[in-house]
C-alpha cells in the first residue's frame, strides 16, 4: 500500500513540474492593423516554432512551465522578443512594425494599376523605398544617376563625353527601350530623354518602382526592357519641409526645396531647385570631363479633396538648363583659333500632370490621367547648330474592380509625340506619331499558393499599325518563406530618330527616316525567378532572389553609315538582337548592420545578316556591394563596391573591366544632417588608362565612354527637415 501511495505522489509531482503550455497569439501589422500570416513565433533557444494562419493566429504547444521568451519574427518585419511567465490562459495581441526597407504592404496603383499589395502581385516589382531614396539623395542630389545605377540589371550609358549625357539601360538594351515614367506619366521620352537622367532630383521622391521585362501591355510602346517609375511625395497628415545643399572639391553647388501640406479638403506639395556646376577637367587633357551647366527647376502640384472618396490634382514640372562643355579655354571665354571646340545643351521644359480618382462604395476605381508636355533643346556645336521643339501627349482613362479573389482593370489611353527641327532648310529630322490602345488585365487568386495576373493590349497607330500585345504573370507560394514568379508579354516600338547613337552624334549628318519603308521593332519577353526569406542563426534576416530574363527584339532600327559619305541613316536591321542572363540578389539584416549583394549576368548579342557580335558597351558581369552601419537612428555609415566587366566598342574592340567603391556617411540631429561622401575615391577613370580623344585640339574624335571620366568625388553638405 505505501509503494502505490508513493507511486501517485511521484506521478503528481512530475505532472506538475513538467507540465506543457500553449501560447496563443493574433499578429497584427502595426501600421495598417491587418493581420499578419506566415511569421514565425519560435522558443527562444529552441528550433520548436508555429506560423501565424490567414486571420493572423499561431499557437505555439509544449512550452515548459516559467518564464520564457518568445521570438515573434518575420523578414518583412522587426522581430519582437516577448517574455512570458507561464501558465498563460490569455490570447495576445502582438503588433509588428515593418521593416525600413520593406514594400510588402505598399499599395502600388501607379506601376501595374493594381490595389493588391506587392507580395501578391505575380508582376515582379523591385522598389526603392523612402529610407534608401533618402540615403542616395544626400550622395547625389542634384539628379538621379547614381540612384538608378545602384538597381542590379539597371545602369545609364553616357553619350557624350564633354555634356555628359546619358541614358537608362535596362538588361543591357538601349535607352529606348526603357520607359521613364513619373507618377505614371511617360513624359521623359523622345528628344528628352537623352538628358532626362540628369535633370531629375530626388528630393521629392517617395519611392521607385522598376519592373523588368515587357510590358507594352501595360503601357504600349517602348516599355520593351521595362520601366523606371518616379513616385512623388504627396500631402499628408502632418506637413514636411525639408531642404538640402551640397557642394564638392569640383565646383558643384546643389540647393533644394521641398514642402508639402494637407488643408483639409486642399492640398500642396512646392520642389524648387537650383543646381550649378563648374567645368572641370580632371586628366587636364584641356576637355572637360564635367560640363558647365546652370540648372533651375519649379514643381508645384495642387491637391482637391471635394470629399474622401475624390482626389483630383494638377501638376506644373518646370525646368530651364544650360550646360556647356568641350574646350575649358572656350568655356572660360579664351577661344582663340586652336581652341575653338564646345557643346552647348541649352534645354527648357514644361509639363502638366492632371490626374482625377473617385472610389465609389463598392471599391471600385475610376482613375483619368493627363499630361502635356513641351521641350525645347538647342544643340550647338562650331560651324553646327541642331534645335527641336517636341510636343508629347498622354491620356488615359481606367476602372478598377477589386474583389477578393479577382480584381479587374479596363481601360483606354491615347499618346502622341510632335518633334519639330527647328533651324533645318533640308533633311528635316521632324516627325509625328500617335498611337490609341485598350487594355484589360485580371489578377486572379486562384487558390492561397497561386496567383495569376493575364493582360491583352489592342493598340492602332498613326501609320495605321496594328499591335496585339497578350502578357502573362503568375506567381506560386511554394511555403511563407519561398515564392516563385514567372511572366513574359510581347511588345513594339515605332521608329524614332531618338536612340543612344543619334544622341552621341548629336544628330548631325543623321538622314531623316522614311517612314514608308521603315517600320515597327516587334519583341517578346520571359522572365522566371525564385524568392526565399529566412531568419538564419536567430537575428539575421536574410532574403535571397534570382532572376532569369530573356528578350527578343526583331528587326530593330539602327543607324547605318551611307557608303561614300560622312551620313548616318536609319534601317530595320535583317535579323534581331538578343538579351539573356540572370540576376541574383542577396540580402542580409543584422541588427543595425544590413548588406545587400548583387550580381548580373548579361549576354547581349545581335544576329544581323546572318552573323552574330557582342552589343557594344554591353558588360556581361556586374557586381554591387552595399553595406549599411545604423547607430541609435542617428549615425550612417556605407560602403559601396562595384565592378564591370570587359565590354566591346561599336568597333569590336574590347576594352578593360574596373572597380569602383564609395564611402558615405550621415549624422542626424533633431531636425538637422550633415552629410560626408566619398565618391569613386579611387579615381576610376577611363582617361587613366587611354587618351579620351584623337585628332586635333579643333576637331577632336572623343572615345565612346564606357568608364567613370569625372573620377574622384568628395561632396558634403546639410539637410534640414522639419
Amino acid at each position: 500500500m505505501y509503494k502505490i501511495l508513493f507511486l501517485f505522489f511521484i506521478s503528481g509531482f512530475t505532472t506538475h513540474v513538467f507540465s506543457q503550455y500553449t501560447f496563443k497569439a493574433i499578429i497584427k501589422n502595426n501600421k495598417t492593423n491587418e493581420h499578419l500570416r506566415g511569421v514565425s513565433v519560435i522558443l527562444k533557444g529552441t528550433q520548436h516554432g508555429a506560423t501565424s494562419n490567414d486571420s493572423g493566429f499561431a499557437a505555439l504547444n509544449n512550452i515548459p512551465n516559467g518564464k520564457q521568451t518568445i521570438l515573434i519574427q518575420s523578414v518583412e518585419f522587426t522581430t519582437v522578443e516577448k517574455n512570458v511567465l507561464f501558465p498563460l490562459s490569455d490570447t495576445v495581441t502582438i503588433f509588428l512594425e515593418p521593416a525600413a526597407d520593406e514594400l510588402e504592404e505598399i499599395k502600388i496603383v501607379s506601376s501595374t494599376r493594381s490595389s493588391r499589395n506587392i507580395q501578391d502581385i505575380p508582376t515582379r516589382i523591385e522598389g526603392i523605398p523612402l529610407a534608401d531614396l533618402e540615403e542616395k539623395s544626400v550622395m547625389q542630389p542634384g539628379n538621379i544617376k547614381m540612384l538608378v545605377s545602384e538597381i542590379s540589371g539597371v545602369q545609364t550609358q553616357q553619350t557624350s563625353q564633354v555634356s555628359g549625357s546619358a541614358s537608362i539601360r535596362i538588361q543591357g538594351l538601349d535607352g529606348k527601350y526603357t520607359q521613364l515614367l513619373q507618377d505614371g506619366f511617360p513624359i521623359y521620352s523622345g528628344f528628352a530623354g537623352g538628358l532626362s537622367v540628369l535633370q531629375i532630383p530626388p528630393l521629392n521622391l517617395k519611392r521607385v518602382e522598376v519592373i523588368k521585362g515587357a510590358t507594352s501591355t501595360l503601357y504600349g510602346g517602348g516599355a520593351i526592357a521595362g520601366l523606371i517609375n518616379l513616385i512623388t511625395k504627396e500631402p499628408g497628415d502632418k506637413r514636411e519641409i525639408s531642404f538640402l545643399a551640397n557642394t564638392n572639391q569640383t565646383g558643384a553647388l546643389d540647393c533644394s526645396g521641398f514642402y508639402a501640406e494637407r488643408y483639409k479638403k486642399t492640398g500642396l506639395t512646392m520642389y524648387t531647385a537650383g543646381n550649378f556646376q563648374k567645368a572641370y577637367d580632371n586628366n587636364k587633357d584641356g576637355f572637360s570631363d564635367i560640363p558647365k551647366y546652370k540648372r533651375y527647376s519649379i514643381n508645384p502640384r495642387f491637391f482637391y479633396y471635394p470629399n474622401a472618396s475624390t482626389t483630383f490634382s494638377i501638376g506644373i514640372n518646370t525646368g530651364f538648363e544650360k550646360r556647356t562643355g568641350g574646350d575649358m579655354q572656350v568655356i572660360n571665354n579664351m577661344a582663340d583659333t586652336i581652341h575653338s571646340f564646345f557643346e552647348i545643351n541649352n534645354t527648357n521644359r514644361y509639363s502638366t500632370q492632371a490626374k482625377f480618382e473617385k472610389i465609389f462604395a463598392s471599391k471600385n476605381r475610376l482613375t483619368i490621367k493627363n499630361s502635356i508636355g513641351y521641350f525645347n533643346r538647342t544643340i550647338e556645336r562650331p560651324v553646327y547648330n541642331f534645335e527641336g521643339k517636341q510636343v508629347a501627349t498622354f491620356s488615359e482613362a481606367n476602372y478598377l474592380i477589386p474583389k477578393e479573389k479577382s480584381e479587374w482593370n479596363v481601360g483606354a489611353n491615347f499618346v502622341s509625340d510632335h518633334f519639330r527641327q527647328v533651324n533645318a532648310v533640308a533633311n528635316k529630322l521632324d516627325y509625328f506619331s500617335s498611337a490609341f490602345g485598350l487594355f484589360a488585365q485580371n489578377n486572379l487568386r486562384v487558390s492561397e499558393k497561386l496567383i495569376v495576373e493575364s493582360g491583352l493590349r489592342l493598340d492602332v497607330t498613326k501609320r495605321n499599325d496594328f499591335f496585339v500585345l497578350p502578357r502573362f504573370s503568375l506567381l506560386y507560394k511554394i511555403t511563407n518563406k519561398f515564392t516563385s514568379r514567372i511572366g513574359g508579354g510581347l511588345g513594339y516600338k515605332t521608329p524614332s530618330i531618338f536612340s543612344e547613337d543619334a544622341e552621341e552624334k548629336a544628330f548631325q549628318n543623321i538622314y531623316a527616316p522614311d517612314f514608308s519603308k521603315v517600320y515597327p521593332e516587334k519583341s517578346y519577353g520571359l522572365n522566371a525567378d525564385v524568392n526565399y526569406k529566412t531568419t538564419i542563426f536567430e537575428d539575421i534576416n536574410f532574403s535571397i532572389n534570382q532572376l532569369f530574363f530573356y528578350t527578343s527584339i526583331k528587326h530593330p532600327l539602327v543607324l547605318y553609315p551611307v557608303a561614300v559619305t560622312n551620313n548616318f541613316s536609319f534601317q530595320n536591321a535583317n535579323g534581331n538582337i538578343e538579351a539573356k542572363g540572370f540576376e541574383t540578389s542577396i540580402k542580409l539584416k543584422l541588427d543595425n548592420i544590413a548588406c545587400f549583394i548583387g550580381y548580373t549576368y548579361t549576354d547581349v548579342n545581335r544576329h544581323f545578316n546572318n552573323v552574330s557580335s557582342v552589343n557594344p558597351l554591353t558588360a556581361k558581369h556586374h557586381l554591387n556591394i552595399d553595406m549599411m552601419y545604423e547607430w541609435n537612428e542617428k549615425l550612417r555609415i556605407g560602403y559601396e563596391l562595384f565592378y564591370v566587366g570587359q565590354q566591346y566598342l561599336s568597333n569590336n574592340e574590347k576594352v578593360r573591366d574596373y572597380w569602383i567603391t564609395g564611402v558615405s556617411s550621415e549624422y542626424k540631429f533633431d531636425h538637422f544632417s550633415l552629410f560626408l561622401n566619398l565618391e569613386n575615391f579611387l579615381d576610376t577613370r577611363q582617361s587613366k588608362w587611354e587618351s579620351m580623344y584623337a585628332g586635333t585640339i579643333q576637331h577632336p574624335q572623343f572615345r565612346e565612354v564606357y568608364t567613370p571620366t569625372d573620377g574622384f568625388i568628395f561632396n558634403g553638405g546639410f539637410k534640414i527637415s522639419l
